[in-house]
């Protein structure tokens, strides 16, 4: 495979079959350049990432972190996608390889970042939350740093926003919209949720999709006062 574009001396782009694709691999790329071939035997991770501006996001990312990170990466993404049987966005991976570098340096200067919404989080995405509680093992074993049960409801954040396409700030902003509204509903009807039936699972899907759309409302309605500001 030809080199296209080096990062470091771990990361690289190559060409084949005329298609772009990252690989990853310990001094792949030592004492090689834009030209050279990389023999497939040493690449231990290599994936796609079709959109430009994240391909540069990318670059920015493995100047800075460590090849360990980039590979947990990688494991979190195909635990996702095996056990959520959905595609994940190209975004995913650099915003979630980025919180979890930065998350492992907090923890070892015993920085810690509490999740207020931590149980709204195990509860109305479970499925991502137990993965991101496999995830962990996957982390304490390349780091050897446990990160705490708050920064894992962080991580299922990212995981729920590369099956919508959000940014994760705007997730977390959409799960206090969905645990204020499921509150309301229960102090209004006073009613107790089923949290294991189906109906519960339909109507939490409802309210994410309906939270969604509300700040995707507010984003724009911003984004329109921001432009005619600036053109008065």
């Amino acid at each position: 495979m030809e080199i296209s574009k080096v990062f470091n001396n771990n990361v690289a782009v190559v060409l084949e079959n005329n298609e772009e694709k990252i690989v990853m691999g310990r001094e792949i790329c030592f004492k090689k350049k834009i030209g050279d071939t990389i023999e497939p035997e040493t690449i231990d991770k290599d994936f796609y990432l079709h959109n430009q501006e994240v391909l540069s996001r990318f670059k920015e990312l493995v100047v800075d972190i460590p090849l360990e990170y980039l590979e947990i990466g990688e494991e979190i993404m195909d635990e996702a996608r095996l056990s959520l049987g959905k595609a994940l966005n190209d975004n995913i991976y650099i915003s979630m390889v980025n919180h979890i570098y930065t998350a492992v340096v907090r923890a070892k200067d015993d920085i810690l970042v509490k999740n207020a919404l931590l149980w709204d989080i195990q509860k109305f995405y479970k499925e991502e939350y137990l993965i991101v509680k496999k995830a962990l093992v996957i982390i304490e074993k390349k780091t050897g740093v446990l990160l705490p049960n708050d920064e894992a409801g962080f991580i299922a954040l990212h995981i729920v926003n590369g099956q919508l396409d959000e940014d994760v700030h705007d997730m977390y902003e959409i799960t206090k919209i969905m645990q204020e509204i499921e509150n309301i509903v229960r102090y209004r009807f006073k009613i107790e949720f089923n949290e294991e039936s189906a109906y519960y699972y339909r109507f939490i899907t409802h309210l994410k999709f309906f939270a969604q759309r509300l700040v995707e409302y507010k984003k724009t309605k911003q984004a329109r006062r921001c432009f005619f500001e600036s053109n008065t």
